[in-house]
């Protein structure tokens, strides 16, 4: 196995917990010299915050364990492609590349371009597409369920 697959593996353990939480199932690790040495998942609907992602969490634990605000010899790997926000952090702590698996498919999150903008005199690589199936398919269940659910609620037959 990959060590790029083997680390996002890592990070569909951390989105498992939270899909456990009733969260949306977004995990994702730091890691530095061929460790995890942080990680984080989605913690939105139990926080009510608008900035609980996975990736914000996993960042913000890594500065904490490196005293420091700089992460450049650090990769990101997270189950999802990145929001703004979450790119932003990643520029901000200077993380070296992004990992993520399954592709946002509505509102695209701009991660190309904000990779290679140079914001904060910073630029990272970007890796898309790895383990992407399985990334999709926590992701998929997770909203399959949810529509169901909320059919349900309502009364509706549920489509399958």
């Amino acid at each position: 196995m990959e060590e790029k697959e083997k680390f996002m593996r890592e990070a569909l353990k951390r989105a498992k917990r939270g899909l456990a939480q009733g969260e949306v199932p977004v995990g994702a690790v730091i890691v530095h010299e061929g460790k995890v040495i942080a990680s984080g998942y989605n913690r939105r609907a139990s926080t009510q915050t608008a900035i609980s992602h996975a990736e914000t969490y996993a960042i913000d634990r890594a500065c904490k364990k490196f005293h420091s605000w700089r992460l450049p010899e650090c990769d990101l790997y997270v189950t999802l492609e990145p929001c703004p926000m979450c790119m932003g952090a990643a520029l901000n702590a200077r993380v070296r590349k992004i990992y993520f698996g399954a592709y946002e498919q509505k509102g695209r999150s701009m991660t190309e371009e904000l990779a290679k903008s140079n914001l904060l005199n910073h630029t990272l690589e970007i890796e898309g597409g790895v383990l992407e199936e399985e990334c999709s398919a926590i992701l998929s269940g997770f909203f399959r369920t949810m529509r169901a659910r909320t059919k349900a609620e309502k009364g509706e037959e549920a489509d399958g």
